[in-house]
């Protein structure tokens, strides 16, 4: 069977990480999280105590530094420069300055041919912000996830406690609203649905739903390239 490349794109906390994981396992593709390799360089800049507004500096970060994807016991581990910051990438602090370090376009352009590299033969699954339209705009299925904001200010709640990150509703929807702002006007590779992606709204799906109507698109994709 030919295997594709699924291409998942949508805002923060719409759900894309744990469904595009799942869809892979039900496939046997790799899921690659392109939003955590971003989350990995902003984590790098803020250990290294720089200004995050500092394009220049940021970008000599992006380009010394390297990092890695690890699949392991259906999980994927995050490393930058051999040191593994799975947990480190999820914080508030990394979440609020992402977005304006994932906006720098010689960020953007290394990780971009990473993951172009890693999806090279398909059997991929990769999320994040502009994977339809820069990464893999060749991709044969491509999915646009969305949720209400307070769904996904629920979502990140229930995300942040359980590393042990206490957190309010008001306090969370205002900065995804803020993310989204960001994300959806920035110059380069701004959030934008594909014009042949298909929409799917998760706020009253549960995972297992979601998961069902990728899968089942991906396979009808799947027998016919392979017939």
């Amino acid at each position: 069977m030919k295997k594709i490349a699924i291409a998942i794109d949508g805002p923060a906390a719409s759900g894309k990480s744990t469904t595009a994981k799942l869809v892979a396992q039900k496939l046997g593709y790799l899921h690659i999280d392109t939003g955590a390799m971003y989350r990995a360089i902003t984590q790098k800049v803020l250990v290294e105590k720089l200004d995050i507004n500092d394009r220049k500096a940021v970008e000599n970060i992006a380009q010394a530094c390297s990092i890695r994807l690890e699949v392991s016991d259906s999980a994927t581990k995050v490393f930058i420069d051999n040191q593994d910051v799975t947990n480190k990438i999820r914080t508030p602090q990394v979440s609020r300055s992402v977005s304006t370090i994932s906006s720098y376009k010689g960020v953007r352009e290394i990780m971009v041919r990473e993951q172009q590299k890693l999806a090279h033969n398909g059997g991929v699954v990769l999320e994040g912000r502009d994977i339809g339209t820069v990464v893999l705009p060749q991709a044969e299925l491509k999915i646009f996830m969305t949720a209400s904001v307070t769904e996904r200010a629920q979502r990140r709640k229930k995300e942040l406690a359980l590393n042990g990150i206490e957190s309010t509703d008001l306090d969370l929807m205002k900065e995804i609203e803020l993310r989204d702002q960001l994300d959806s006007t920035r110059e380069t590779s701004p959030l934008v649905k594909a014009k042949d992606a298909v929409e799917l709204d998760t706020s009253h799906l549960t995972i297992d739903e979601q998961v069902s109507f990728i899968v089942e698109k991906a396979e009808k994709i799947i027998n016919k390239v392979s017939a």
